[in-house]
């Protein structure tokens, strides 16, 4: 890296593209990926990556050095082979429903099973295929997958949960289509219900922007979730916009962060026009590190990466990956698939200086080395 202060691809995982403008083979192997949302750097070295279109999990036990390189191991499906929802008898027990947001906290896994409405829990990562998880929250039991538990809006259910992350020690999730962001106590061991909610005045609401308009205390669709140096900023992609809370700000009230829009009370687009660094249009991913906030902005098919300490408006991107400038958004650069191409991005991790990228248009993960924050 030394005198290296450009991004750059160094591994792809996913099936090899055939070249010109085809996408790469998405049938379920060990070494493909089919609209992938989701991705984690897992400890150790290895990664995991939210198989979405496939409803399943792959695992690297290590990061491999070779492109295309088979995954280890499948949770979700009984065989690589699989490839359906709840797949050959699984059932919710032991399958998914397009999974999307991933993590590891305190060496568990964590992943949003989007679809059957609840947070899968493993208490280390596993070691051998389609292992059952040891707990999950949103559901009342193994069984079921009802949105909202088969009941009214409350503190315990979960409507397509697309993201979650750690922020102050405690585990926040993105209940996307509740248009809110839970956080517990800490980091359940199971079911238990959220101890706070963001974005709507009580347990029981979940409607659009409270149902009163875009607002610093609102959400249309929130999806990624990030938590740094005490900020809370969370990737409000249907209104196409980033919102934080400083630290020390009361999350229940309005947020003092914002990226993509000019106020709060906009929720702006700009469709296949210049974008510069500045706007943003369906963001679904984020990452964060003490120098850097890394989105995914993922309709304009680049990731762009901004200072870690926000101004409360205005922020601009420093850098972008995917595009060949600021004021260009088209998928994989209206060219044919490339290494450094983009075409919708969803979930990102970031460890040191590697950044991983879910390009899920592509089918495939994609990991950048950056320059070094130092």
């Amino acid at each position: 890296m030394s005198g290296d202060r450009e991004a750059r691809p160094l591994l792809q995982l996913g099936a090899p593209s055939p070249g010109g403008l085809r996408l790469p083979d998405a049938k379920a192997s060990a070494g493909t990926l089919y609209a992938p949302r989701g991705v984690a750097f897992l400890p150790g070295g290895g990664l995991a990556v939210s198989d979405t279109g496939n409803h399943r999990v792959l695992v690297w036990r290590t990061l491999p050095s070779d492109d295309h390189t088979p995954a280890d191991l499948v949770l979700g499906q009984p065989d690589f082979r699989a490839e359906t929802a709840q797949a050959n008898g699984h059932g919710p027990a032991n399958g998914m429903h397009l999974p999307c947001g991933i993590t590891v906290l305190d060496g568990r896994l964590f992943v949003c099973d989007a679809w059957n409405h609840r947070v899968l829990i493993w208490n280390e990562v596993p070691r051998s295929s389609s292992v059952a998880p040891d707990a999950i929250l949103g559901q009342p039991d193994v069984d079921s997958v009802e949105r909202n538990r088969g009941a009214a809006i409350s503190a315990r259910g979960l409507d397509c949960p697309y993201g979650l992350a750690r922020v102050d020690g405690d585990l926040v999730v993105a209940d996307t289509q509740n248009r809110r962001v839970l956080a517990w106590d800490g980091v359940p061991e199971g079911d238990a219900p959220a101890a706070r909610v963001i974005g709507q005045d009580a347990f029981d609401r979940g409607e659009e922007n409270r149902g009163r308009g875009v607002g610093p205390d609102t959400f249309r669709w929130p999806h990624a979730i990030v938590g740094a140096g005490g900020d809370l900023v969370v990737a409000d992609a249907g209104n196409h916009r980033l919102v934080g809370w400083s630290a020390g700000r009361d999350r229940a009230g309005e947020a003092d962060l914002l990226v993509g829009q000019t106020d709060f009370a906009s929720a702006f687009e700009m469709p296949h026009v210049a974008q510069g660094p500045e706007r943003l249009r369906f963001p679904y991913g984020l990452a964060a590190d003490d120098d850097r906030l890394v989105v995914a902005d993922t309709a304009n098919n680049r990731v762009l990466v901004f200072p870690r300490q926000l101004p409360e408006r205005g922020a601009r991107a420093v850098s972008v990956l995917g595009q060949a400038n600021f004021d260009a958004a088209g998928e994989n650069r209206w060219d044919e698939i490339a290494p450094d191409s983009l075409c919708w991005p969803y979930g990102l991790a970031l460890e040191g200086d590697l950044l991983a990228v879910a390009d899920s248009g592509n089918n495939r993960v994609v990991v950048w080395r950056l320059p070094s924050s130092s």
